[in-house]
């Protein structure tokens, strides 16, 4: 072999940023004089380079060149050793090349910025930040936050007091800003602070300054400044309603008072009177009828249950009128036509008044339900689809003769689900119904 070559140093450190050189010896054993080409391989190969790239030597001379490293001041080079190799190929003699190798160390260095976003916050507990820290570095780093002493007006607080950066890579770190004092009404106050990040280096490396990063809080009050014109205006809004209430309404329900006083409301007044006018001219004995109780009867599949109950007074006059009320359960399966069940029956000598009646659907099932008073008076017929609960008020009693019943009828077409309960297999409904049992005239 004609060509011989060597390094001057095999193992060399070089610093990111800066130049480093090392000789490159190469001699000429042959007899002609030959031109010789460099080439340097290995990871190290982008930021690597011999000077001068050729070299031409005679017979028996030695020629020295430079093998120059140039690494790179940023993170895409990690520290650390990498190895390289540097072909020198003669250019008349191709199967003479010769490979000198070495190890080349790229020394750590550290370098941090840090971004606080957003720069500034606004509200009325808290502000909201996250501090961006990048490591531009080439090894990874820990890095410390906290927060300069400053205002004592508001408190710096971060979820965690450390990050742990990789080369080329950023981490964020959310912190509060909270006052002190709460601020009820005013004028928002501005709280500046300032947040460091502080990078913990090695031994052996020199200290890195922190980077600290301005920024500020606006503390606003917890009542809103719109507050007091939303409580005029509700005020505003109430007198009006109240006078709306006293120019429209309350005429209209005097005059459904005065209408509700009918021919029949005044007789039936007039023989409660005598009903009573007897008793109370009597031995002031007790009757028996102030504290009888509806009958109750259940047609198909439903069931009543009336519930009378009497005022004192009815009590202690021997039972003229009396409060009563009753409920009937009615179900109905599909395609089996309709069921029917009595709520009340009004005994013999007795009239019932019927001035309040409330249905439930609580299934909410689809068909009709009729409720009827007496033989032949419909009192409602309504679609169960329109309704889940509905009460029904009567300013004009409707006056049910002894021997008639109050009825609810169900036919049901489609038998409804309740929510987050199973499927019930028949349609079912209620009925309360309530008024006053009274002696029948001439009873």
């Amino acid at each position: 072999m004609s060509l011989t070559a060597s390094l001057d140093a095999t193992t060399v450190s070089a610093a990111p940023g800066e130049e480093t050189a090392v000789p490159l010896q190469v001699r000429n054993s042959g007899t002609t004089v030959e031109e010789y080409r460099f080439e340097v391989v290995g990871a190290c190969a982008a930021w690597a380079a011999v000077e001068p790239a050729v070299l031409s030597l005679y017979p028996g001379d030695t020629g020295t060149v430079s093998f120059v490293l140039r690494p790179p001041r940023d993170a895409t080079v990690p520290a650390g050793e990498t190895p390289f190799g540097i072909r020198v190929v003669p250019t008349g003699e191709q199967g003479g090349t010769v490979v000198p190798e070495g190890r080349v160390t790229v020394l750590p260095f550290t370098e941090t910025t840090a971004e606080l976003v957003p720069r500034g916050s606004h509200g009325a507990r808290a502000g909201r930040h996250q501090l961006a820290v990048d490591n531009r570095g080439n090894t990874p780093v820990t890095v410390r936050l906290g927060a300069q002493p400053g205002s004592e007006r508001a408190r710096v607080v971060f979820a965690a007091p450390e990050l742990q950066v990789q080369p080329g890579e950023a981490e964020f770190a959310k912190l509060r800003v909270r006052p002190v004092k709460r601020m009820w009404r005013g004028t928002p106050v501005t709280h500046p602070f300032q947040v460091f990040a502080a990078t913990q280096v090695a031994e052996g490396q020199d200290p890195v300054e922190p980077v600290l990063v301005d920024g500020s809080y606006e503390q606003e009050p917890l009542l809103p400044r719109w507050l007091p014109r939303a409580l005029i205006t509700a005020a505003v809004l109430v007198l009006a309603l109240v006078g709306l209430w006293y120019a429209l309404l309350r005429p209209a329900v005097k005059s459904a008072a005065r209408e509700a006083v009918t021919p029949e409301a005044v007789r039936s007044a007039a023989a409660a009177d005598k009903s009573k006018a007897p008793e109370q001219g009597g031995s002031g004995g007790s009757g028996a009828g102030g504290g009888d109780s509806a009958g109750s009867g259940s047609g198909g599949a439903g069931e009543s249950k009336p519930t009378p109950s009497p005022s004192p007074s009815a009590a202690a006059g021997a039972g003229a009128a009396a409060p009563t009320s009753a409920q009937v359960r009615v179900q109905d399966s599909l395609g089996g036509g309709t069921n029917t069940g009595t709520a009340l029956t009004v005994p013999a000598g007795k009239a019932f008044q019927l001035t309040d009646i409330v249905v439930q659907n609580p299934q909410g099932d689809a068909g009709t339900l009729v409720v009827s008073a007496g033989k032949e008076t419909r009192v409602l017929s309504l679609g169960l689809e329109n309704f889940r609960d509905s009460d029904y008020h009567f300013v004009t009693p409707i006056v049910i003769p002894a021997g008639g019943k109050v009825t609810m009828t169900i036919d049901c077409r489609k038998v409804g689900r309740p929510v987050g309960a199973q499927a019930p297999s028949r349609c079912a409904e209620s009925m309360f119904l309530g008024g006053t049992m009274r002696d029948a005239e001439g009873g």
